[in-house]
């Protein structure tokens, strides 16, 4: 394998690497191994016809797809070293020269760590995060308490209400027919929510159990299913079922069966002393983020679209796996709320610069100041795994690795980056 290095603009750079004919010709057999049961030449038992026989009857270009990604794994990654590059996207092939007996050719464009130029950081002046709590938090916490202890009471003899959980059948309509994924049974729904399009929910409001009715609502134009998208709908829709959630009265009894103290009084009290902790870490949090967010204002840097195009890949892999934890995969979630990814990417991306602006300019502190993460930090973040994964510190320090342990270590010296920079600054 030989490797040429060009750098391009908005730091960027190409890899043009150069396969040699006989490792091709090695990618190629392995592709031919792995394709070969599938192909049935007269002859020729199934599997066992000769990689020339195949070459000769399908064209010698049957197999380098396969030859080419063999290829690609056995050289990209000694290549990507090789360059000394820090790369931070996946990188771009493109196929320069592909034949048999001959060098294969390809380049890799990626995107390149970019440089960061500090400006003030030391001694930056933000306002303070408040962390005084009002009675309306007290009040907020004990909302949220009775919402967890309510109970949910079937009504009869009324129509529905905003807030209400309702069990409702619909079929829905798009120019007088029914569409894919448009009719549902026994469905739950709880109106208010806005889980589905448009004013489907408002239109619900006032109609009794039993009643069927019609409910008129448009697709959003970046509707998910292109089909839909824009186009008026018409849903008939049956209300099953109707329940309202009621609240426990507020009182020293709700006080008593809820907590550990007998009158309201004192629960509110431990409340206000647990409202107020939180708030401090809260604020503690938002004086770090006021921070921060100053020094990369006076920070300059040039991100790479490709590197924000990774980051945003990551972000909507997490978002989806999150969907999943909550039993819904994220092609249900874009279909019940008329999201596409599209949408969702651009939704993310300025969080997505945001975290690349904040991890570049905490290491270029870090650098700057020579923090590092000391062995001590190290062990005690390496106990805290142990203990929250119910392992021994040995078997965690093994199921990390080299490269596990050196980013814990990256992850350490930006978070003393943050303190440092917490510690210079002038909160008033």
């Amino acid at each position: 394998m030989s490797l040429q290095v060009e750098k391009l603009e908005k730091n960027m750079a190409k890899l043009t690497v150069e396969v040699s004919a006989e490792e091709f010709d090695k990618a190629l057999t392995a592709a031919y191994n792995k394709n070969k049961g599938r192909f049935n030449i007269p002859g020729f038992r199934k599997g066992k016809a000769p990689q020339a026989m195949i070459e000769k009857m399908y064209g010698a270009g049957v197999l380098y797809e396969d030859a080419i990604n063999e290829a690609l794994d056995a050289t990209y990654g000694n290549a990507a070293e090789e360059s000394g590059l820090e790369i931070v996207s996946r990188p771009e092939i493109d196929i320069v020269q592909v034949e048999k007996g001959k060098t294969l050719i390809y380049t890799a464009t990626v995107a390149v760590k970019p440089d960061v130029t500090l400006g003030e950081y030391k001694g930056i002046e933000v306002t303070r995060a408040s962390a005084d709590v009002t009675d309306e938090d007290i009040d907020a916490e004990l909302k949220r308490v009775q919402e967890q202890n309510s109970r949910l009471i079937t009504v009869e003899d009324r129509a529905v209400e905003d807030g209400d959980q309702t069990v409702i059948d619909f079929e829905g309509f798009v120019d007088g027919k029914p569409f894919e994924g448009g009719k549902g049974e026994d469905y739950p729904l709880t109106i208010g929510t806005h889980s589905f399009i448009d004013t489907f929910e408002d239109q619900l409001i006032g109609k009794n159990i039993g009643e069927a009715c019609e409910v008129n609502v448009t697709f959003p134009n970046e509707y998910h299913a292109t089909e839909l998208a824009g186009k008026p709908a018409l849903f008939k829709v049956t209300v099953k079922e109707i329940k309202k959630k009621e609240l426990p009265e507020l009182n020293d009894e709700f006080a008593s069966e809820v907590s550990e103290f007998e009158t309201l009084e004192e629960y509110k009290n431990d409340i206000r002393e647990k409202v107020a902790s939180r708030k401090e870490k809260a604020a503690a949090t938002e004086n770090e983020d006021r921070v921060v967010e100053k020094v990369i204002e006076n920070a300059s840097m040039e991100i790479p679209e490709a590197m924000i195009e990774s980051q945003l890949n990551n972000m909507v892999n997490d978002y989806a796996r999150r969907m999943e934890s909550q039993g819904l995969s994220l092609d249900q979630y874009m279909k019940f709320t008329g999201m596409t990814i599209e949408v969702l990417r651009e939704q993310m991306k300025p969080q997505a610069l945001k975290r690349i602006q904040t991890r570049l300019v905490l290491e270029a502190v870090a650098k700057t100041e020579g923090l590092t993460a000391s062995d001590e930090a190290v062990e005690k973040e390496i106990a805290s795994m142990a203990e929250a994964y119910r392992m021994e510190v040995s078997q965690v320090k093994e199921f990390m690795g080299e490269a596990g342990l050196e980013q814990m270590k990256e992850d350490l010296a930006v978070q003393e980056a943050v303190d440092f920079l917490v510690a210079e600054a002038k909160l008033v």
